[in-house]
């Protein structure tokens, strides 16, 4: 698999991929690689200690100074603008999406639910929200930045070594472990052309006591912060940003790229802030507002459009057009977070050693986006609810169609945003033994780590009560009374009065039509470990290191359903839930064989039991040659498994929404069927599920022809059988897997009528292929006396390939292009990521610079996508300029200053030229622009603070 960086001088050692550790388990003391006169040192992918830092697998080490250079707030924003980051990568900034609050990374564009993220080599429980209702992974924000040592990567198949979910790789975090001393840091942050997104921290660290004189040391570690929001509102000068109107840009009126409000064709409308009303004999639309809606019995001149918004008009069917998204949603939403790490040694002989670590994170999130629709198709378990049919009663006070029960899309500015409170508490436990017994070092260890979340969300519409009170039929009526005390309490024949008059309800009225929703998750990991090294006889190159070890842990994952998606009722909301819970046993050996000076060999097998899945071995094999000893070869071979989740074979489903095109109306002529649009997508939990398996392969060189020069490529293959995935929504479509609702049809003959929902379950689809490159170079230059040293890097990740297969063979290529769109975000798949660096050191001063590149991107699905482009300007022409995206390219910035030896003051400028991101129509993970081009939605960020060392 692949390679990465080059770290401290090349990466040269074995087979770094090599076994053990098992799951998660630190790395552990033992051989001596040749005598003790160079200092062995513990590599992620290893447990098995040696002279070298390089392994056969490639390894990125991100050291303090890299992390500071960054100029990143956090491990989870420095994680993601990596080049080995790419597609199904979690942001915090994804403050609508399943996993809001939480953060997560996807090497090799695999997922997170593939890459396996670590805290000083052991687990930590997930995050109790998955993403997209199915991947569950590590939330990177629990890790406190200021007690990061370093952070290891471990860029190839590592199953062998860690077990399930490192098919793509690892992430380990090493924290601090024998820190003496007093730190205290503070720093703020704000964009500097909006004042918004603040970015507040102050973290002190103390640690006291020698582990050589007084035989122990405490580490202390507290972190505050406290993120403002920041929101599309305030950002009209940045073109498109946040705009969901883009006519300005070429696109057209009739479909959801026009903002919220358009009347789209016969029998389709958007909702509008006024309401949009169907004739109930033509079944054309027309706005509340329009005196000369045909067949209006009513007219309502205060409905009329100027009277809600000053957003420029032009739908051509009379709709009333505002920009929602502008308006409501937001860049980043806001946090409050609470850190603390403890770490405490004890060293009870010479050869005995006890430690115990303990993490305690609290986070507090709060995001928002556009009020509701009353409208909006759900599903839930039982299938699809169609809330297409919601309309204003015969008798409605509001309804021009007065006598007569007319269809009504309407948005509910007047109940407000919906909003979404994130509460989350992530403990871990760590007590441990580690020592020498004879020629074995050992390390054995009891890790509890857990996650809670409580998620409370307001301005949701409650189906039954939304229904009642626009249209009090004896049915709606009836529904209402049973599902809602609220709406049960209200006088009979209350009406909800919409746009001029919303002024006239009640709270009582609110209360009914818009209740709490909320639910709960909570995530465990038990385990005990126990794992032993030793040198085991002596070869040419150097002695044999033998590793043996083993663990049981038990894990159990449970989210509760938000309240009233059980039954479908609440408009606009999917439903996720899922519960259960499984115990897995795993044994595991690692040898490393110094066959020559030049020729190291390594090999590693792990055998897995798991309760609900049965059993699973992945071996791995590693070769390092080095000829010379500025030059080696390395490669190695492993295979991998990633056993199902709860979200996905064990009780509960999903129904969320993407988006996708109708072909089947598209055919007969409905042109707005040719265009993506949201629709539900309801998946069941599939108990016959079998692990994914996978083979991973990489072959690369590293050379250090000069002291100061490094250069190392990796080329990486990583093939994926028996993936679980949700079912396409294209291809459920394409084989019928929809529900339908006739009511919705135009005149055009033929017409089915719109899709509410696409039926899919999880699956065992066939493959996933991924071949790339890793180019890592780094450069040191002596400047002269007085003129410090300059030291420039480059990290270049290029895909070749990012092809997925299905059962019936149809192959998808998704690299270079927007897809996957069943991944998170619809974020697509850069063929290019790269990262450069440089930084200037001079005495007390050191000043460092990264440019942050993302390749472009095809607006298409797939490669050689028959359908074409992903979206088309008004004139049919494909868009956005020739249907691509064109590359993103930032800058940061940032200084350290040493005032004297205590006082050291800092601070980044992110995005120093405030580049504005290329527009995106179709990613749902933000507004008009890539997530991945966040940094530029955001603006130039400036961060400024001081560290003092008491």
């Amino acid at each position: 698999m692949m390679k990465e960086t080059v770290l401290s001088r090349s990466m040269r050692l074995m087979f770094s991929g090599s076994v053990v550790m098992g799951l998660g388990m630190i790395a552990m003391p033992v051989l001596a690689q040749e005598a003790a006169a160079t200092q062995r040192v513990e590599v992620t992918g290893s447990n098995i200690r040696r002279a070298q830092a390089e392994t056969a697998s490639a390894v990125q080490v991100l050291s303090r100074t890299d992390i500071e250079k960054s100029g990143k707030a956090s491990v989870a924003e420095l994680l993601q603008s990596l080049a080995v980051d790419n597609q199904g990568s979690v942001p915090t900034t994804f403050g609508n999406g399943f996993a809001a609050g939480a953060s997560g990374i996807s090497l090799r564009g695999l997922g997170t639910a593939s890459t396996l993220v670590l805290v000083n080599g052991r687990r930590v429980a997930p995050y109790g929200l998955a993403d997209d209702g199915q991947k569950v992974f590590a939330d990177l924000n629990l890790i406190p930045l200021e007690a990061v040592e370093r952070v290891e990567i471990l860029k190839d198949g590592a199953s062998a070594i860690y077990g399930s979910d490192a098919i793509a790789g690892v992430v380990n975090v090493i924290l601090r472990k024998d820190y003496k001393g007093t730190t205290a840091k503070v720093s703020y942050g704000q964009t500097t052309g909006y004042s918004d997104g603040k970015d507040v921290r102050a973290t002190i660290t103390h640690g006291f006591g020698d582990i050589d004189t007084d035989k122990y040391n405490v580490l202390l570690n507290f972190e505050y912060g406290n993120k403002g929001d920041a929101n599309y509102r305030d950002r009209s000068d940045r073109r498109y940003v946040g705009k969901s109107d883009l006519r300005p840009y070429g696109f057209s009126a009739q479909e959801s790229l026009s903002g919220a409000g358009a009347i789209i064709d016969n029998n389709l409308a958007g909702s509008a802030v006024n309401g949009n009303v169907r004739n109930p004999r033509t079944l054309d639309y027309y706005n509340r507002g329009n005196l000369a809606g045909v067949g209006f019995t009513r007219l309502f001149p205060g409905a009329a459009c100027g009277n809600f918004t000053t957003h420029p008009q032009g739908d051509p069917l009379g709709g009333c057009l505002t920009d929602t998204a502008q308006q409501y949603n937001q860049i980043q939403p806001k946090q409050e977070t609470f850190n603390f790490f403890g770490r405490g040694t004890r060293q009870i002989t010479p050869d005995l050693q006890a430690y115990v670590e303990y993490n305690l994170y609290k986070s507090n999130s709060v995001s928002s986006s556009t009020p509701s629709g009353v409208s909006g198709s759900v599903g839930y378990p039982g299938g699809p609810v169609s809330n297409a049919s919601v309309a204003l009663g015969a008798a409605h006070p509001d309804n021009p169609y007065f006598g007569t029960a007319a269809r009504l899309r309407y948005y509910a500015a007047d109940v407000g945003p919906r909003v979404s409170t994130i509460d989350s508490t992530f403990t871990r436990l760590v007590a441990g033994l580690k020592g020498t017994q004879g020629a074995w070092d050992f390390d054995t260890a009891f890790l509890y780590s857990e996650n809670k979340v409580s998620n409370e969300r307001t301005g949701y519409l409650a189906r039954a009560a939304t229904f009642a009170l626009l249209n009090p039929t004896v049915a709606n009526v009836a529904a209402a009374r049973a599902k809602s005390a609220a709406y049960a309490a209200l006088p009979a024949g209350t009406y909800w009065r919409i746009a001029e008059n919303a002024g006239l309800n009640s709270a009582a009225v609110y209360a009914a039509l818009s209740p709490v929703v909320s639910n709960d998750a909570k995530t465990q990991v038990t385990q005990i470990d126990f794992k032993a090294s030793r040198e085991l006889g002596k070869l040419d190159g150097g002695n044999i290191g033998l590793a043996v070890g083993g663990e049981f842990r038990h894990e159990s994952v449970k989210l509760d359903p938000s309240s009233g998606t059980e039954t479908g009722d609440v408009i606009g909301l999917g439903y996720s839930a899922y519960k259960g819970s499984r115990n897995v046993g795993a044994l595991y050996a690692e040898m490393l064989a110094p066959v020559t000076k030049s020729l190291e060999l390594s090999a590693a097998v792990r055998a897995d039991r798991y309760s609900d899945v049965g059993n699973a071995f992945t071996p791995k094999v590693g070769a390092k040659w080095t000829p010379v000893k500025e030059f080696a070869i390395r490669g190695t071979l492993a295979r991998g498994f990633r056993a199902p989740s709860a979200a996905e074979n064990g009780e509960g489903g999903l129904a969320a929404f993407s988006s996708a095109i109708d072909p089947t109306r598209c055919a007969l002529g409905v042109t707005s069927a040719c265009s993506p649009a949201s629709v539900a997508v309801i998946t069941s939990p599939n108990k016959n599920l079998q692990p994914e398996k996978s083979e991973s392969t990489t072959l690369g060189f590293v050379w250090d022809p000069l002291p100061k020069t490094s250069l190392s490529l990796d080329f990486f293959q990583i093939k994926r059988k028996n993936e679980i995935n949700q079912e396409q929504t294209s291809a459920s479509i394409a084989a019928g897997q929809v529900s339908r609702d006739p009511s919705t049809a135009t005149a055009i003959p033929g017409d089915p009528g719109g899709i509410t929902a696409v039926l899919a379950k999880y699956v065992n689809s066939a493959s996933t292929t991924v071949q790339g490159a890793d180019l890592d170079f780094r450069q040191g230059f002596d400047l002269g006396t007085g003129n410090g040293k300059l030291t420039v890097d480059a990290k270049w990740t290029h895909l070749f390939k990012f092809m997925r297969k299905e059962k019936d063979g149809s192959e998808y290529d998704f690299a270079g292009t927007h897809g996957n769109c069943d991944v998170t975000n619809c974020i697509g798949t850069p063929a290019d990521r790269v990262n450069l660096g440089a930084s200037w050191e001079r005495d007390a001063i050191r000043v460092s610079t990264i440019v942050n590149y993302r390749g472009k991107l095809d607006n298409k699905l797939f490669k050689n996508d028959p359908a074409g482009c992903a979206s088309f300007f008004a004139d049919g022409t494909d868009a956005p300029s020739g249907c691509k995206l064109a590359s993103f390219t930032t800058v940061d910035l940032s200084f350290r200053w040493l005032a004297n030896k205590n006082v050291e003051v800092f601070g980044t400028i992110q995005n120093l030229f405030d580049r504005i991101p290329p527009l995106d129509p179709l990613t749902y993970g933000a507004q008009s622009y890539n997530p991945l081009d966040y940094s530029g939605a955001l603006g130039r960020y400036l961060n400024v603070g001081v560290k003092y060392k008491f």
